[in-house]
């Protein structure tokens, strides 16, 4: 008969995604301490007795970068036998996507430096943070097909070729531009305003803001977007 093994340790791991300018980034830190010391590697860490595992990736996210998140979703848990050279340690790892000018990074406790990397020029990390990492970005790929997302990450007032722009950098593609605006029209999560900005030779466009009720809705229903 087998039992329990006691020394097992629990660590949640943060992916956390920006998109500004048609860029999409993750934020990394500098390890301060072995394992890996000086390398980049997920914000985390281990989760302590009297908290939740929401409670201990929101922790360890403002204590190593200074970035507060206020929903962070479950990706996935990682239990490979030796994924940590410290010993058998499962991590929960969570993710979430922003826009970073909102947020002034400012490391400590673990973290020697914080810092975002574009996606596609990333340093090489630490324990298994890759693999962690590029389930992510397949999750953040596929989510964007189900549920609207840019609430958080356009500007207040803005054209429609910037949700475009937005939708083209996530899925790595681009979309097609007619089907697109017929679809997000169909969800009527676009109030368009009185207000026009020029955006180079052609006609002046018109601006638009996000419907924040509809939005929200639709988010908890889990609507179908088929992009």
């Amino acid at each position: 008969m087998s039992f329990p093994n006691p020394q097992i340790k629990l660590t949640v791991d943060a992916v956390v995604f920006g998109y500004e300018a048609g860029n999409i980034s993750v934020l990394l830190i500098q390890r301060k301490y072995d394992p890996f010391k000086g390398k980049w590697a997920l914000p985390g860490g281990f989760v302590l007795e009297e908290e939740s595992l929401e409670e201990a990736v929101e922790r360890e996210l403002r204590e190593e970068t200074g970035v507060a998140i206020n929903y962070l979703e479950q990706l996935y848990t990682f239990g490979g036998v030796n994924r940590d050279p410290r010993g058998r340690v499962v991590s929960v790892a969570y993710f979430g996507l922003i826009h970073p000018d909102g947020h002034t990074l400012e490391a400590s406790t673990d973290a020697e430096a914080a810092k975002w990397f574009d996606i596609n020029d990333l340093p090489q990390l630490s324990f298994d943070h890759s693999h962690i990492l590029d389930m992510a970005i397949e999750r953040l790929k596929g989510k964007i097909t189900y549920e609207p997302i840019g609430f958080e990450l356009l500007d207040t007032k803005f054209p429609f070729s910037d949700l475009e722009k937005l939708y083209s950098t996530l899925l790595g593609r681009p979309v097609d531009r007619r089907n697109f605006r017929k679809k997000i029209n169909s969800l009527k999560i676009l109030d368009e305003l009185d207000e026009k900005i020029s955006l180079g030779a052609g006609r002046p466009a018109s601006l638009f803001r996000f419907n924040e009720t509809r939005y929200k809705q639709l988010q908890k229903e889990g609507i179908i977007f088929e992009i």
